[in-house]
Formats: structure tokens, sequence, C-alpha cells
């Protein structure tokens, strides 16, 4: 017998031997794990990999599927890749473009926009993709010359993906192959097409919606939700995309290589401006009866320094806007509900005075004169110190919070009187074609930056509360979007070149040995697709500055 290394399984906690060069995929076979879906992978020293992984050295080692985030995404790379495979055995010559989140799935689209897709055309190509899944096929993956990389896929018709390849300047790229078709992902893929047998293709607006399984039920697809007004606002951004003429980072990296960065991020400043002017013209347009602007959105999405400018630009408008901060309406201490943990719950909304806040609002409308609530963080208390608040017909109050857009937080309130507005960073550019950039990941970048600067904040510590944060935004925030009477993307099309800068030192301070470091080895190799951006250029009261320092405005 050879060499045997030892191996630490975290979901045992126990220690076995095996020979050296054994792959993750024979190790499996030999031991009893219990998770809630198949294995997708295994996370190995904290760092991602293939069950097709061959160990050499002493490791420690945890399976994972659907649950774990990066198990869900190499089930939904494996899938987009199926998708694209079916198509192309359907539509020879032509492909599928892999376009943004919305309803709870993937919007996809053919390539060639002379295809019109009808609900009998998207079950035909579910049908096919349930063809490859039965047949179990297996995902391979190669380590070839780039150059033959670029070969490869502008015979396919890939020129995102050649364009990106140029820019990144890595001698050897990874490509995949299922049967005769290549592609490249930004990221791992499950061993084969047999474990994807949980999916739906449904028809969406011009192409198909890809949903994928539920995290914690992997034998249920993901509900399809409608989102008309997320859905206005990605094609308004597409359009903006075709001013700046970029859509993806090979774009992007164009732009910083020919020296034309600096026009690009002028024109990026001035779409947000004039949309930030628009729709404070729309607030004046109804300033008759509109008394209460309400903003919110998810975290690191920009919601402070966008109320400022929006206050700039209602101030042109005729209009003065008064803050009224939702900090100073929490219940007692003792009243202050508590989570499954026994932990005070701040995030819902029953941890807010509703009826004190609503009856504020009822009266500063009607002109009446109030006493301003305050609340000591300290004690846990509710004070006065005799601050007043009364507003005139030009004045609107303005309320930001997670809340906001819940209609339970201003029942005593008539629709009318409401402007409701919802902020995120829905990033408008790709890695390509077949790679989309979630805006998750971009909002996270935003808050690793901004907390190391203005927190102290390491990035082990951002990323080890993100998930607790994505759970207060799935809960309080995402189920009341479609409420909103105007949707802002605060996401810049330069923004990830110059966050890159300051992200990737900070990133790189994540050791080996720390639960985080697979998310932030994750980030990392995303950044290098990137060209470096400085910051120079960017105004002091854009709303990248919120993150990166430098602005004019107070925070």
């Amino acid at each position: 017998m050879g060499k045997l290394i030892d191996i630490y399984f975290e979901d045992l906690d126990e220690k076995r031997s095996y020979a050296v060069g054994t792959d993750l995929q024979t190790i499996l076979s030999d031991i009893d794990i219990k998770l809630n879906g198949p294995v997708l992978g295994a996370m190995v020293n904290n760092k991602v990999k293939e069950l097709t992984y061959e160990i050499y050295k002493p490791k420690n080692i945890r399976f994972i599927d659907l649950a774990h985030p990066a198990g869900r995404r190499m089930y939904i790379r494996s899938l987009c890749f199926v998708l694209y495979k079916a198509v192309r055995d359907l539509y020879p010559g032509t492909g599928f473009r892999l376009e943004h989140s919305i309803s709870n799935g993937l919007y996809c689209r053919l390539t060639d926009k002379n295809i019109v897709l009808t609900p009998a055309d998207i079950d035909k190509i579910k049908s096919r993709m349930k063809e490859i899944i039965a047949a179990d096929m297996p995902f391979v993956r190669e380590e070839i010359e780039t150059e033959k990389a670029i070969e490869i896929f502008e015979n396919q018709g890939l020129k995102e993906k050649t364009g990106l390849f140029r820019t990144r300047g890595n001698l050897y790229t990874s490509v995949y192959h299922l049967s005769n078709c290549a592609d490249y992902f930004y990221g791992f893929l499950v061993p084969s097409t047999g474990v994807l047998k949980v999916f739906d293709l449904q028809h969406f607006y011009r192409g198909m919606l890809l949903m994928s399984p539920k995290r914690e039920e992997p034998t249920v697809v993901e509900e399809r939700i409608e989102q008309e007004k997320m859905l206005k606002v990605f094609s308004e951004y597409k359009r903006w995309g075709k001013v700046l003429n970029i859509s993806n980072i090979g774009d992007l990296n164009r732009y910083v290589a020919e020296d034309n960065i600096s026009e690009m991020i002028k024109i990026s400043e001035a779409l947000h401006e004039k949309k930030i002017s628009q729709i404070a013209d729309k607030i004046r347009k109804h300033r008759k009866r509109v008394k209460l602007i309400l903003i919110s959105g998810p975290s690191s999405s920009g919601k402070t320094t966008f109320g400022k400018r929006l206050a700039i630009q209602l101030k042109v408008a005729g209009l003065s806007p008064v803050n009224l901060s939702m900090d100073n309406y929490f219940v007692n201490r003792e009243l202050t509900p508590k989570d499954e943990n026994g932990d005070y719950d701040f995030e819902v909304l029953e941890a807010l005075d509703v009826d004190l806040f609503n009856q504020n609002l009822v009266d500063l409308m009607e002109g009446k004169e109030i006493e301003l609530p305050k609340f000591s963080f300290e004690t846990g208390q509710r004070y006065y110190d005799g601050e007043k608040l009364k507003i005139n017909d030009k004045q609107v109050l303005v309320v930001e919070g997670i809340h906001a857009l819940n209609p339970g937080l201003t029942p005593l309130i008539a629709d009318e009187a409401k402007y409701r507005i919802y902020i995120s960073a829905l990033t408008s550019i790709s890695i390509d074609g077949h790679n989309r950039i979630p805006s998750t990941d971009n909002r996270l970048i935003r808050r690793i930056v901004r907390d190391y600067k203005y927190r102290n904040y390491s990035a082990s510590d951002t990323i080890s509360r993100w998930p607790s944060v994505r759970r207060g935004e799935m809960r309080n925030i995402f189920p009341f979007q479609e409420e909103a009477d105007v949707m802002f993307n605060s996401a810049l099309s330069y923004e990830l070149g110059v966050l890159k800068r300051f992200a990737e030192p900070i990133l790189k301070e994540v050791q080996p040995n720390q639960p985080e470091y697979s998310e932030a080895n994750r980030l990392l190799k995303f950044f290098s697709y990137f060209l470096p951006i400085s910051e120079e250029e960017i105004p002091p009261t854009s709303l990248m500055r919120e993150f990166l320092g430098g602005s004019t405005f107070d925070y």
C-alpha cells in the first residue's frame, strides 16, 4: 500500500487515512455523510473544491450541498451550462445570455433576437435539458492555453469571453466541457448532470426564467413571484448600458486599457443625477398630496447618500425635505421582541412603536406641532428633551429605513400622501454572457470597504455577519420592494474596478484557518478579472464616496 495521509472530516468530527492522490468522490463513497440534499462539492481547508479534487496532503474536509452558498452557486452554474447545451442542440448557431436575477429565478434570452420563443419552445428546451440530465453526463474541466481557449470560444460565437481573457492576461484558462459543448465559468461545477434533477424553465418576458431548488428544500423548486417594477428598472439600466457601450467586464477593461475611463465615469454619474432629478420632479408634480417620502433598500445600497442628493434636488424643485429618524421610535427595551435564540430582535417591525409613529405623522400632516421622541440605545428607553417639530405646505417628511415600504409601518397614512422609493445596487454589468455578477456580491464588497474604513471591521468580521444581514433583508425588505412608486439603481458601471484597489488588500488579510477564507478567496478571484480604476475622477457627491471616503456630505 502506498503512503497514507490523514483527513479530518468536519461533518463527522473524526479522522481517517487515505492513499495519496485519492479524489473526493472516492472518499465520499467510503463515508456515511447525511446532508439535506445531494453532495455537490466540498470545503477543503476552507476553500471550495470539486469532487474530482485529489488529496495529496493532510486536509480538513466538509462536504456541501444546496444549503451552502458555495454549493448553491455550483448547482446554478451547472444548470446554466445544461441550458446552454440544450439551446445549442435545438438552435444551432445561437446561444443564450444570462441577464439577471428576478422573480426568484434567472432571466435568460437567446442571443439571436430574431428568434421569438413561445411557451411551446420553452417546453422543448426544458425537455432537452431533462434528457441531458437523465444521461448523467460528466462536466469535464481542463487547463488549456488561453490562446487555445480564445479560439474555442470564438468558434462558438462567445466573444464576451474572448474579450475577458485578452484583458485578464493569464497564460492558462480552465475550460469546461459538456459532451461537444465548451464553456467557462467563474467558479466550480458539480460532478455530472445527474444531480441537477430539480429545476424548472418557464416562459418569461422575451425569454425564459430558469428556476432552481429552494435552499432548505432541495426537492422543491423556488416559487415564481411577480416583480414587474424590478423588471422595468433592469430594462432601464440595460438602456443605460447601451449609452455607455458597456455590458460586461471585458467592455469595462477596454475603457481602462484605452484610457477612456474618465468620460465613462462622468456619464455614469450624470445618469445617476438625471434619475434623481426625475424622481424629485415626480414628487414636486404631486406636491399637494405627497407629504411623506419613504426610502428603503438593502444594506450598502447607498441609501444615505441617495437621500442627501434627493434632498438637494427637492430643494431645486421648490420643496423642503425634513428627515424623521426611525431610530427614535424603538419601543422600550423590555418590550422589544426576541428571536429564536432569545436575543433582542431590533429588525422586526414590532421593535418599533408603530402607533406613536403614525400618530406623530398624522399630527404633522394636519399642521400640528409635535414633541419629537428620542431613544437612548445605552438605557434602552424613550425620553423627550423638548425638541418640537411642525411642517408647512412646502415641507415634506422623509423617512429612511428597512421597514419604510412595509404597509404595516404607516397604516394611518393614505397611499396618495406617500411616495415610496426602493434603492439597491442592481449590478448593470456581467462577467460575460453566462456569468452574471450578483447584486449581493456588489453590496458585500461595498460593505467590506466601508466597514474597514469607518467601523474598524476586518473583512472576516463583515463576511461573518453577512448571512445574518441577508436573512434580515429577505424578511423585512425584499418582500415589499414592489410596493415602491419608483426604483433607483445605485450601481455604477465603473465601481467594481475602483473597489478592487480598496478591497483586495483587505480581503488578503483573511487567513486560511478562518471560516471566512473561502468567501474572501472567491472575491479575490472575482477581482482578478478587473483592471484597476483610480478613484480620482469620482466626484465628491457620488454614491461611491459613501464607501470610499472623500464625500462632501456629512454622515
